[in-house]
């Protein structure tokens, strides 16, 4: 309890916090996380391949309907809805306190909740693009293709998700800006995040303030750096964390 109200303290104090949010908190809006005993990394049997190759640009390039037929099973969740973490984070950027979230998550929920600097480190599900001539699409032209691979229809080209695969790199440009955004927060709230996934963990070690909170269900390696430290679900504990704002 002295935690959480330490917690409401800093946050009713500061007008510049960002939050830093992983699988963790998308796992409330049944989504499968990736390295649980029933995460997504889990099911190498059910497809014949490691999910970290199915996942890779080139598996994409070389075998595109296995890699949709991986894909939108488990990655695409468009009837999920924000959760009451998504919602806590929304009303505290409303009010002026939250500055950015950055995520590691695809799934486009803190944008759905309405919250309007979101930094998707991995891209999103909800953008698709063809690799031919650059159109884009969004998320219901690929749940609606009917066939193995969905394909552009002005030119026919395959069109591919815009999330970072395995063996890309993270767009420069929204590492610049999560960067510049946890360099100068007041706060940093890292929510639902083991902290193991690189290079987006390493984003914390430019944080310069000394209020970092860690609300995770599990231990990180992190923790011992961090001035408040939660160990449970991500919903409950933001909402109780934002009340005051809600």
């Amino acid at each position: 309890m002295k935690n959480i109200n330490d917690a409401k303290k800093m946050i009713s104090q500061s007008n510049n916090i960002v939050a830093f949010t992983g699988a963790g908190v998308s796992t409330e809006s049944n989504i499968p996380d990736f390295r649980s005993v029933t995460g997504l990394y889990n099911n190498e049997e059910k497809y014949g391949y490691p999910p970290e190759e199915i996942l890779s640009k080139s598996f994409f390039d070389n075998s595109p309907e296995a890699f949709y037929r991986y894909y939108k099973s488990n990655l695409v969740h468009i009837h999920a809805r924000p959760n009451d973490c998504h919602h806590a984070l929304c009303e505290l950027e409303k009010k002026g306190k939250l500055k950015a979230v950055v995520t590691q998550n695809i799934d486009g929920l803190d944008r759905l909740a309405g919250t309007v600097n979101v930094l998707e480190l991995h891209g999103s599900v909800y953008r698709n693009y063809c690799i031919n001539c650059s159109k884009k699409y969004g998320v219901g032209h690929i749940v609606n293709c009917t066939g193995p691979v969905p394909l552009c229809k002005e030119c026919g080209g395959i069109i591919r998700p815009d999330i970072v695969l395995y063996e890309e790199q993270l767009d420069s440009h929204i590492i610049n800006r999560a960067v510049n955004a946890i360099r100068c927060a007041d706060i940093l709230i890292v929510i639902g995040t083991s902290l193991v996934v690189y290079p987006a963990a390493g984003l914390l070690h430019y944080y310069r303030g000394d209020n970092l909170i860690l609300v995770n269900k599990t231990p990180t390696a992190f923790d011992s750096l961090a001035k408040i430290v939660i160990n449970d679900k991500a919903g409950p504990i933001m909402i109780r964390l934002a009340g005051d704002f809600i």
